[in-house]
Formats: C-alpha cells, sequence, structure tokens
C-alpha cells in the first residue's frame, strides 16, 4: 500500500534521517526498477516507475540512491519497515558482549591463594568471558620478571583445556599482563548454564514427586459381607 510522502526527522545541524526516499519523493528522470520479487524490469521513467507501483497498491522505494540511474524496488514500505525492525531486535537479542575479567596475582603467591585464583580464572572462561591476569611486582621482585613469566605460563597451562592465550605475557612497568580467551563463545556458555539449570529443576521435581508418592496412603479395598451360612435367609441381617 503506498504511504505518501515519509516522514523525514530533521535533527541539529540540519541533517537528517538516513530511511530511504520513496514514492513522489525520489526526483529523478529515470530508475533502474527492481520487481516486488525481485525481478530486473530494466531503466524505466519515473513517472512510469510510480503508475506501476500504484497499479501494485505498493511503494516505489529507493534503494541504492548513488547509482546512475538509482535503483528503485517495488514493495510494501510499512512492512518492509516493520521486517527490519524486527530483526535488528533479533540481532540485538543475540548479540554477546566481550567482558574482559581481571585477577592480580603476585609473583612469589603461595599454593592456596594460587589454586583460589585459578578457580576463579576457571570460572571466568567457563562462562565465556576473556579474563586479564595481573602479576604485580614490588621493589627487587621488578628486577625478576622471569618470576611472573613462570607463574603466567603455569596457569595457562592449567587451563588449557578451558582457554588459549590470547594475549602473550607482557612488562609494563611494575606489572606484567596476559589475557586468556575462552575456548568458547558467551552464547554458547550461557546455554549450557541454562541447560544444566533445567536439568537441577526437572531433578528437584522429580525427588518431590517421589516423595509425595512415598507419603501417599496405601488404598485399601473393603470386601463385601458374606451372607452366613448358618443365617436364615428370610431374617433381616
Amino acid at each position: 500500500m503506498r504511504h505518501g510522502r515519509p516522514q523525514f526527522h530533521y535533527l541539529a545541524g540540519g541533517s537528517i534521517t538516513t530511511e530511504p526516499r520513496i514514492n513522489e519523493r525520489i526526483r529523478v528522470p529515470e530508475v533502474r526498477l527492481v520487481g516486488p520479487n525481485g525481478e530486473q524490469v530494466g531503466i524505466v521513467r519515473i513517472d512510469d516507475a510510480l503508475r506501476l507501483a500504484s497499479e501494485a497498491d505498493l511503494d516505489l522505494v529507493e534503494v541504492a540512491p548513488t547509482a546512475r540511474p538509482p535503483v528503485a524496488k517495488l514493495m510494501d514500505y510499512g512492512k518492509f519497515k516493520y521486517e527490519t525492525a524486527q530483526k535488528a531486535r533479533e540481532s540485538r537479542r543475540n548479540q554477546t558482549h566481550t567482558v574482559i575479567k581481571e585477577m592480580k596475582l603476585r609473583p612469589k603467591i603461595d599454593a592456596h591463594d594460587y589454586e583460589t585464583k585459578k578457580g576463579h580464572v576457571v570460572r571466568f572462561l567457563r562462562s565465556g568471558d576473556k579474563v586479564k591476569i595481573t602479576i604485580m611486582f614490588r621493589g627487587r621482585e621488578q628486577h625478576r620478571p622471569e618470576l611472573g613469566f613462570r607463574l603466567l605460563q603455569r596457569l595457562a597451562e592449567d587451563v588449557e583445556e578451558l582457554g588459549f592465550v590470547e594475549s602473550t605475557p607482557r612488562q609494563d612497568g611494575r606489572n606484567m599482563t596476559m589475557v586468556i580467551g575462552p575456548h568458547r563463545k558467551k552464547a554458547e556458555a550461557r546455554a549450557e548454564v541454562r541447560a544444566e539449570r533445567a536439568a537441577q529443576v526437572a531433578e528437584r521435581n522429580a525427588e518431590r514427586e517421589a516423595v509425595r508418592a512415598d507419603r501417599a496412603p496405601a488404598s485399601t479395598t473393603v470386601k463385601p459381607r458374606k451372607r452366613s451360612d448358618n443365617v436364615d435367609p428370610d431374617t433381616d441381617v
């Protein structure tokens, strides 16, 4: 359906939105016309293109204004805008933002603290996040960068099943840094977490049903009373 003149919104500085020109807003003598199903109609006068759009109850939309001549297509512009907006929302919904976590260690970290820090790195990588490892040197430790390098190398080897070294160790003043990236994408990690939660919920529901079944009283059947053989059949019982 034709929608007449499009709504152009003027912004500060005299600029306008980048919506395509449609129908009478297309002020060129001729266009390369594309049909509603993608078929090539050819180069036609703008008046003929507008007439074809009106006869088909469609819009004439300029899809390639910089071409010579400009390319215009017959389409339902309202439906096109709606579908484009839907695709954009779906794309934003599926978009994953890269998150970089940071973990700081000392060159002479003890075994217990190292295992704790490594546990955090493992958790971050399983969640699909990158991890920036920072070794902080103090005093004379700055003259022994090999301590930090060996510690970073050890950590990278300990978590190699979950991540890879994306940025090799480098010295930056009193610190030495390294970035470990996850093998799995953020979306995959989230999907696995959701699947694990769903499995846990299903398991808890099954346990509750089992408990209810155990607590339910056993059904008893009442046997019909038999008439005694020594009772007179004509006597009311």
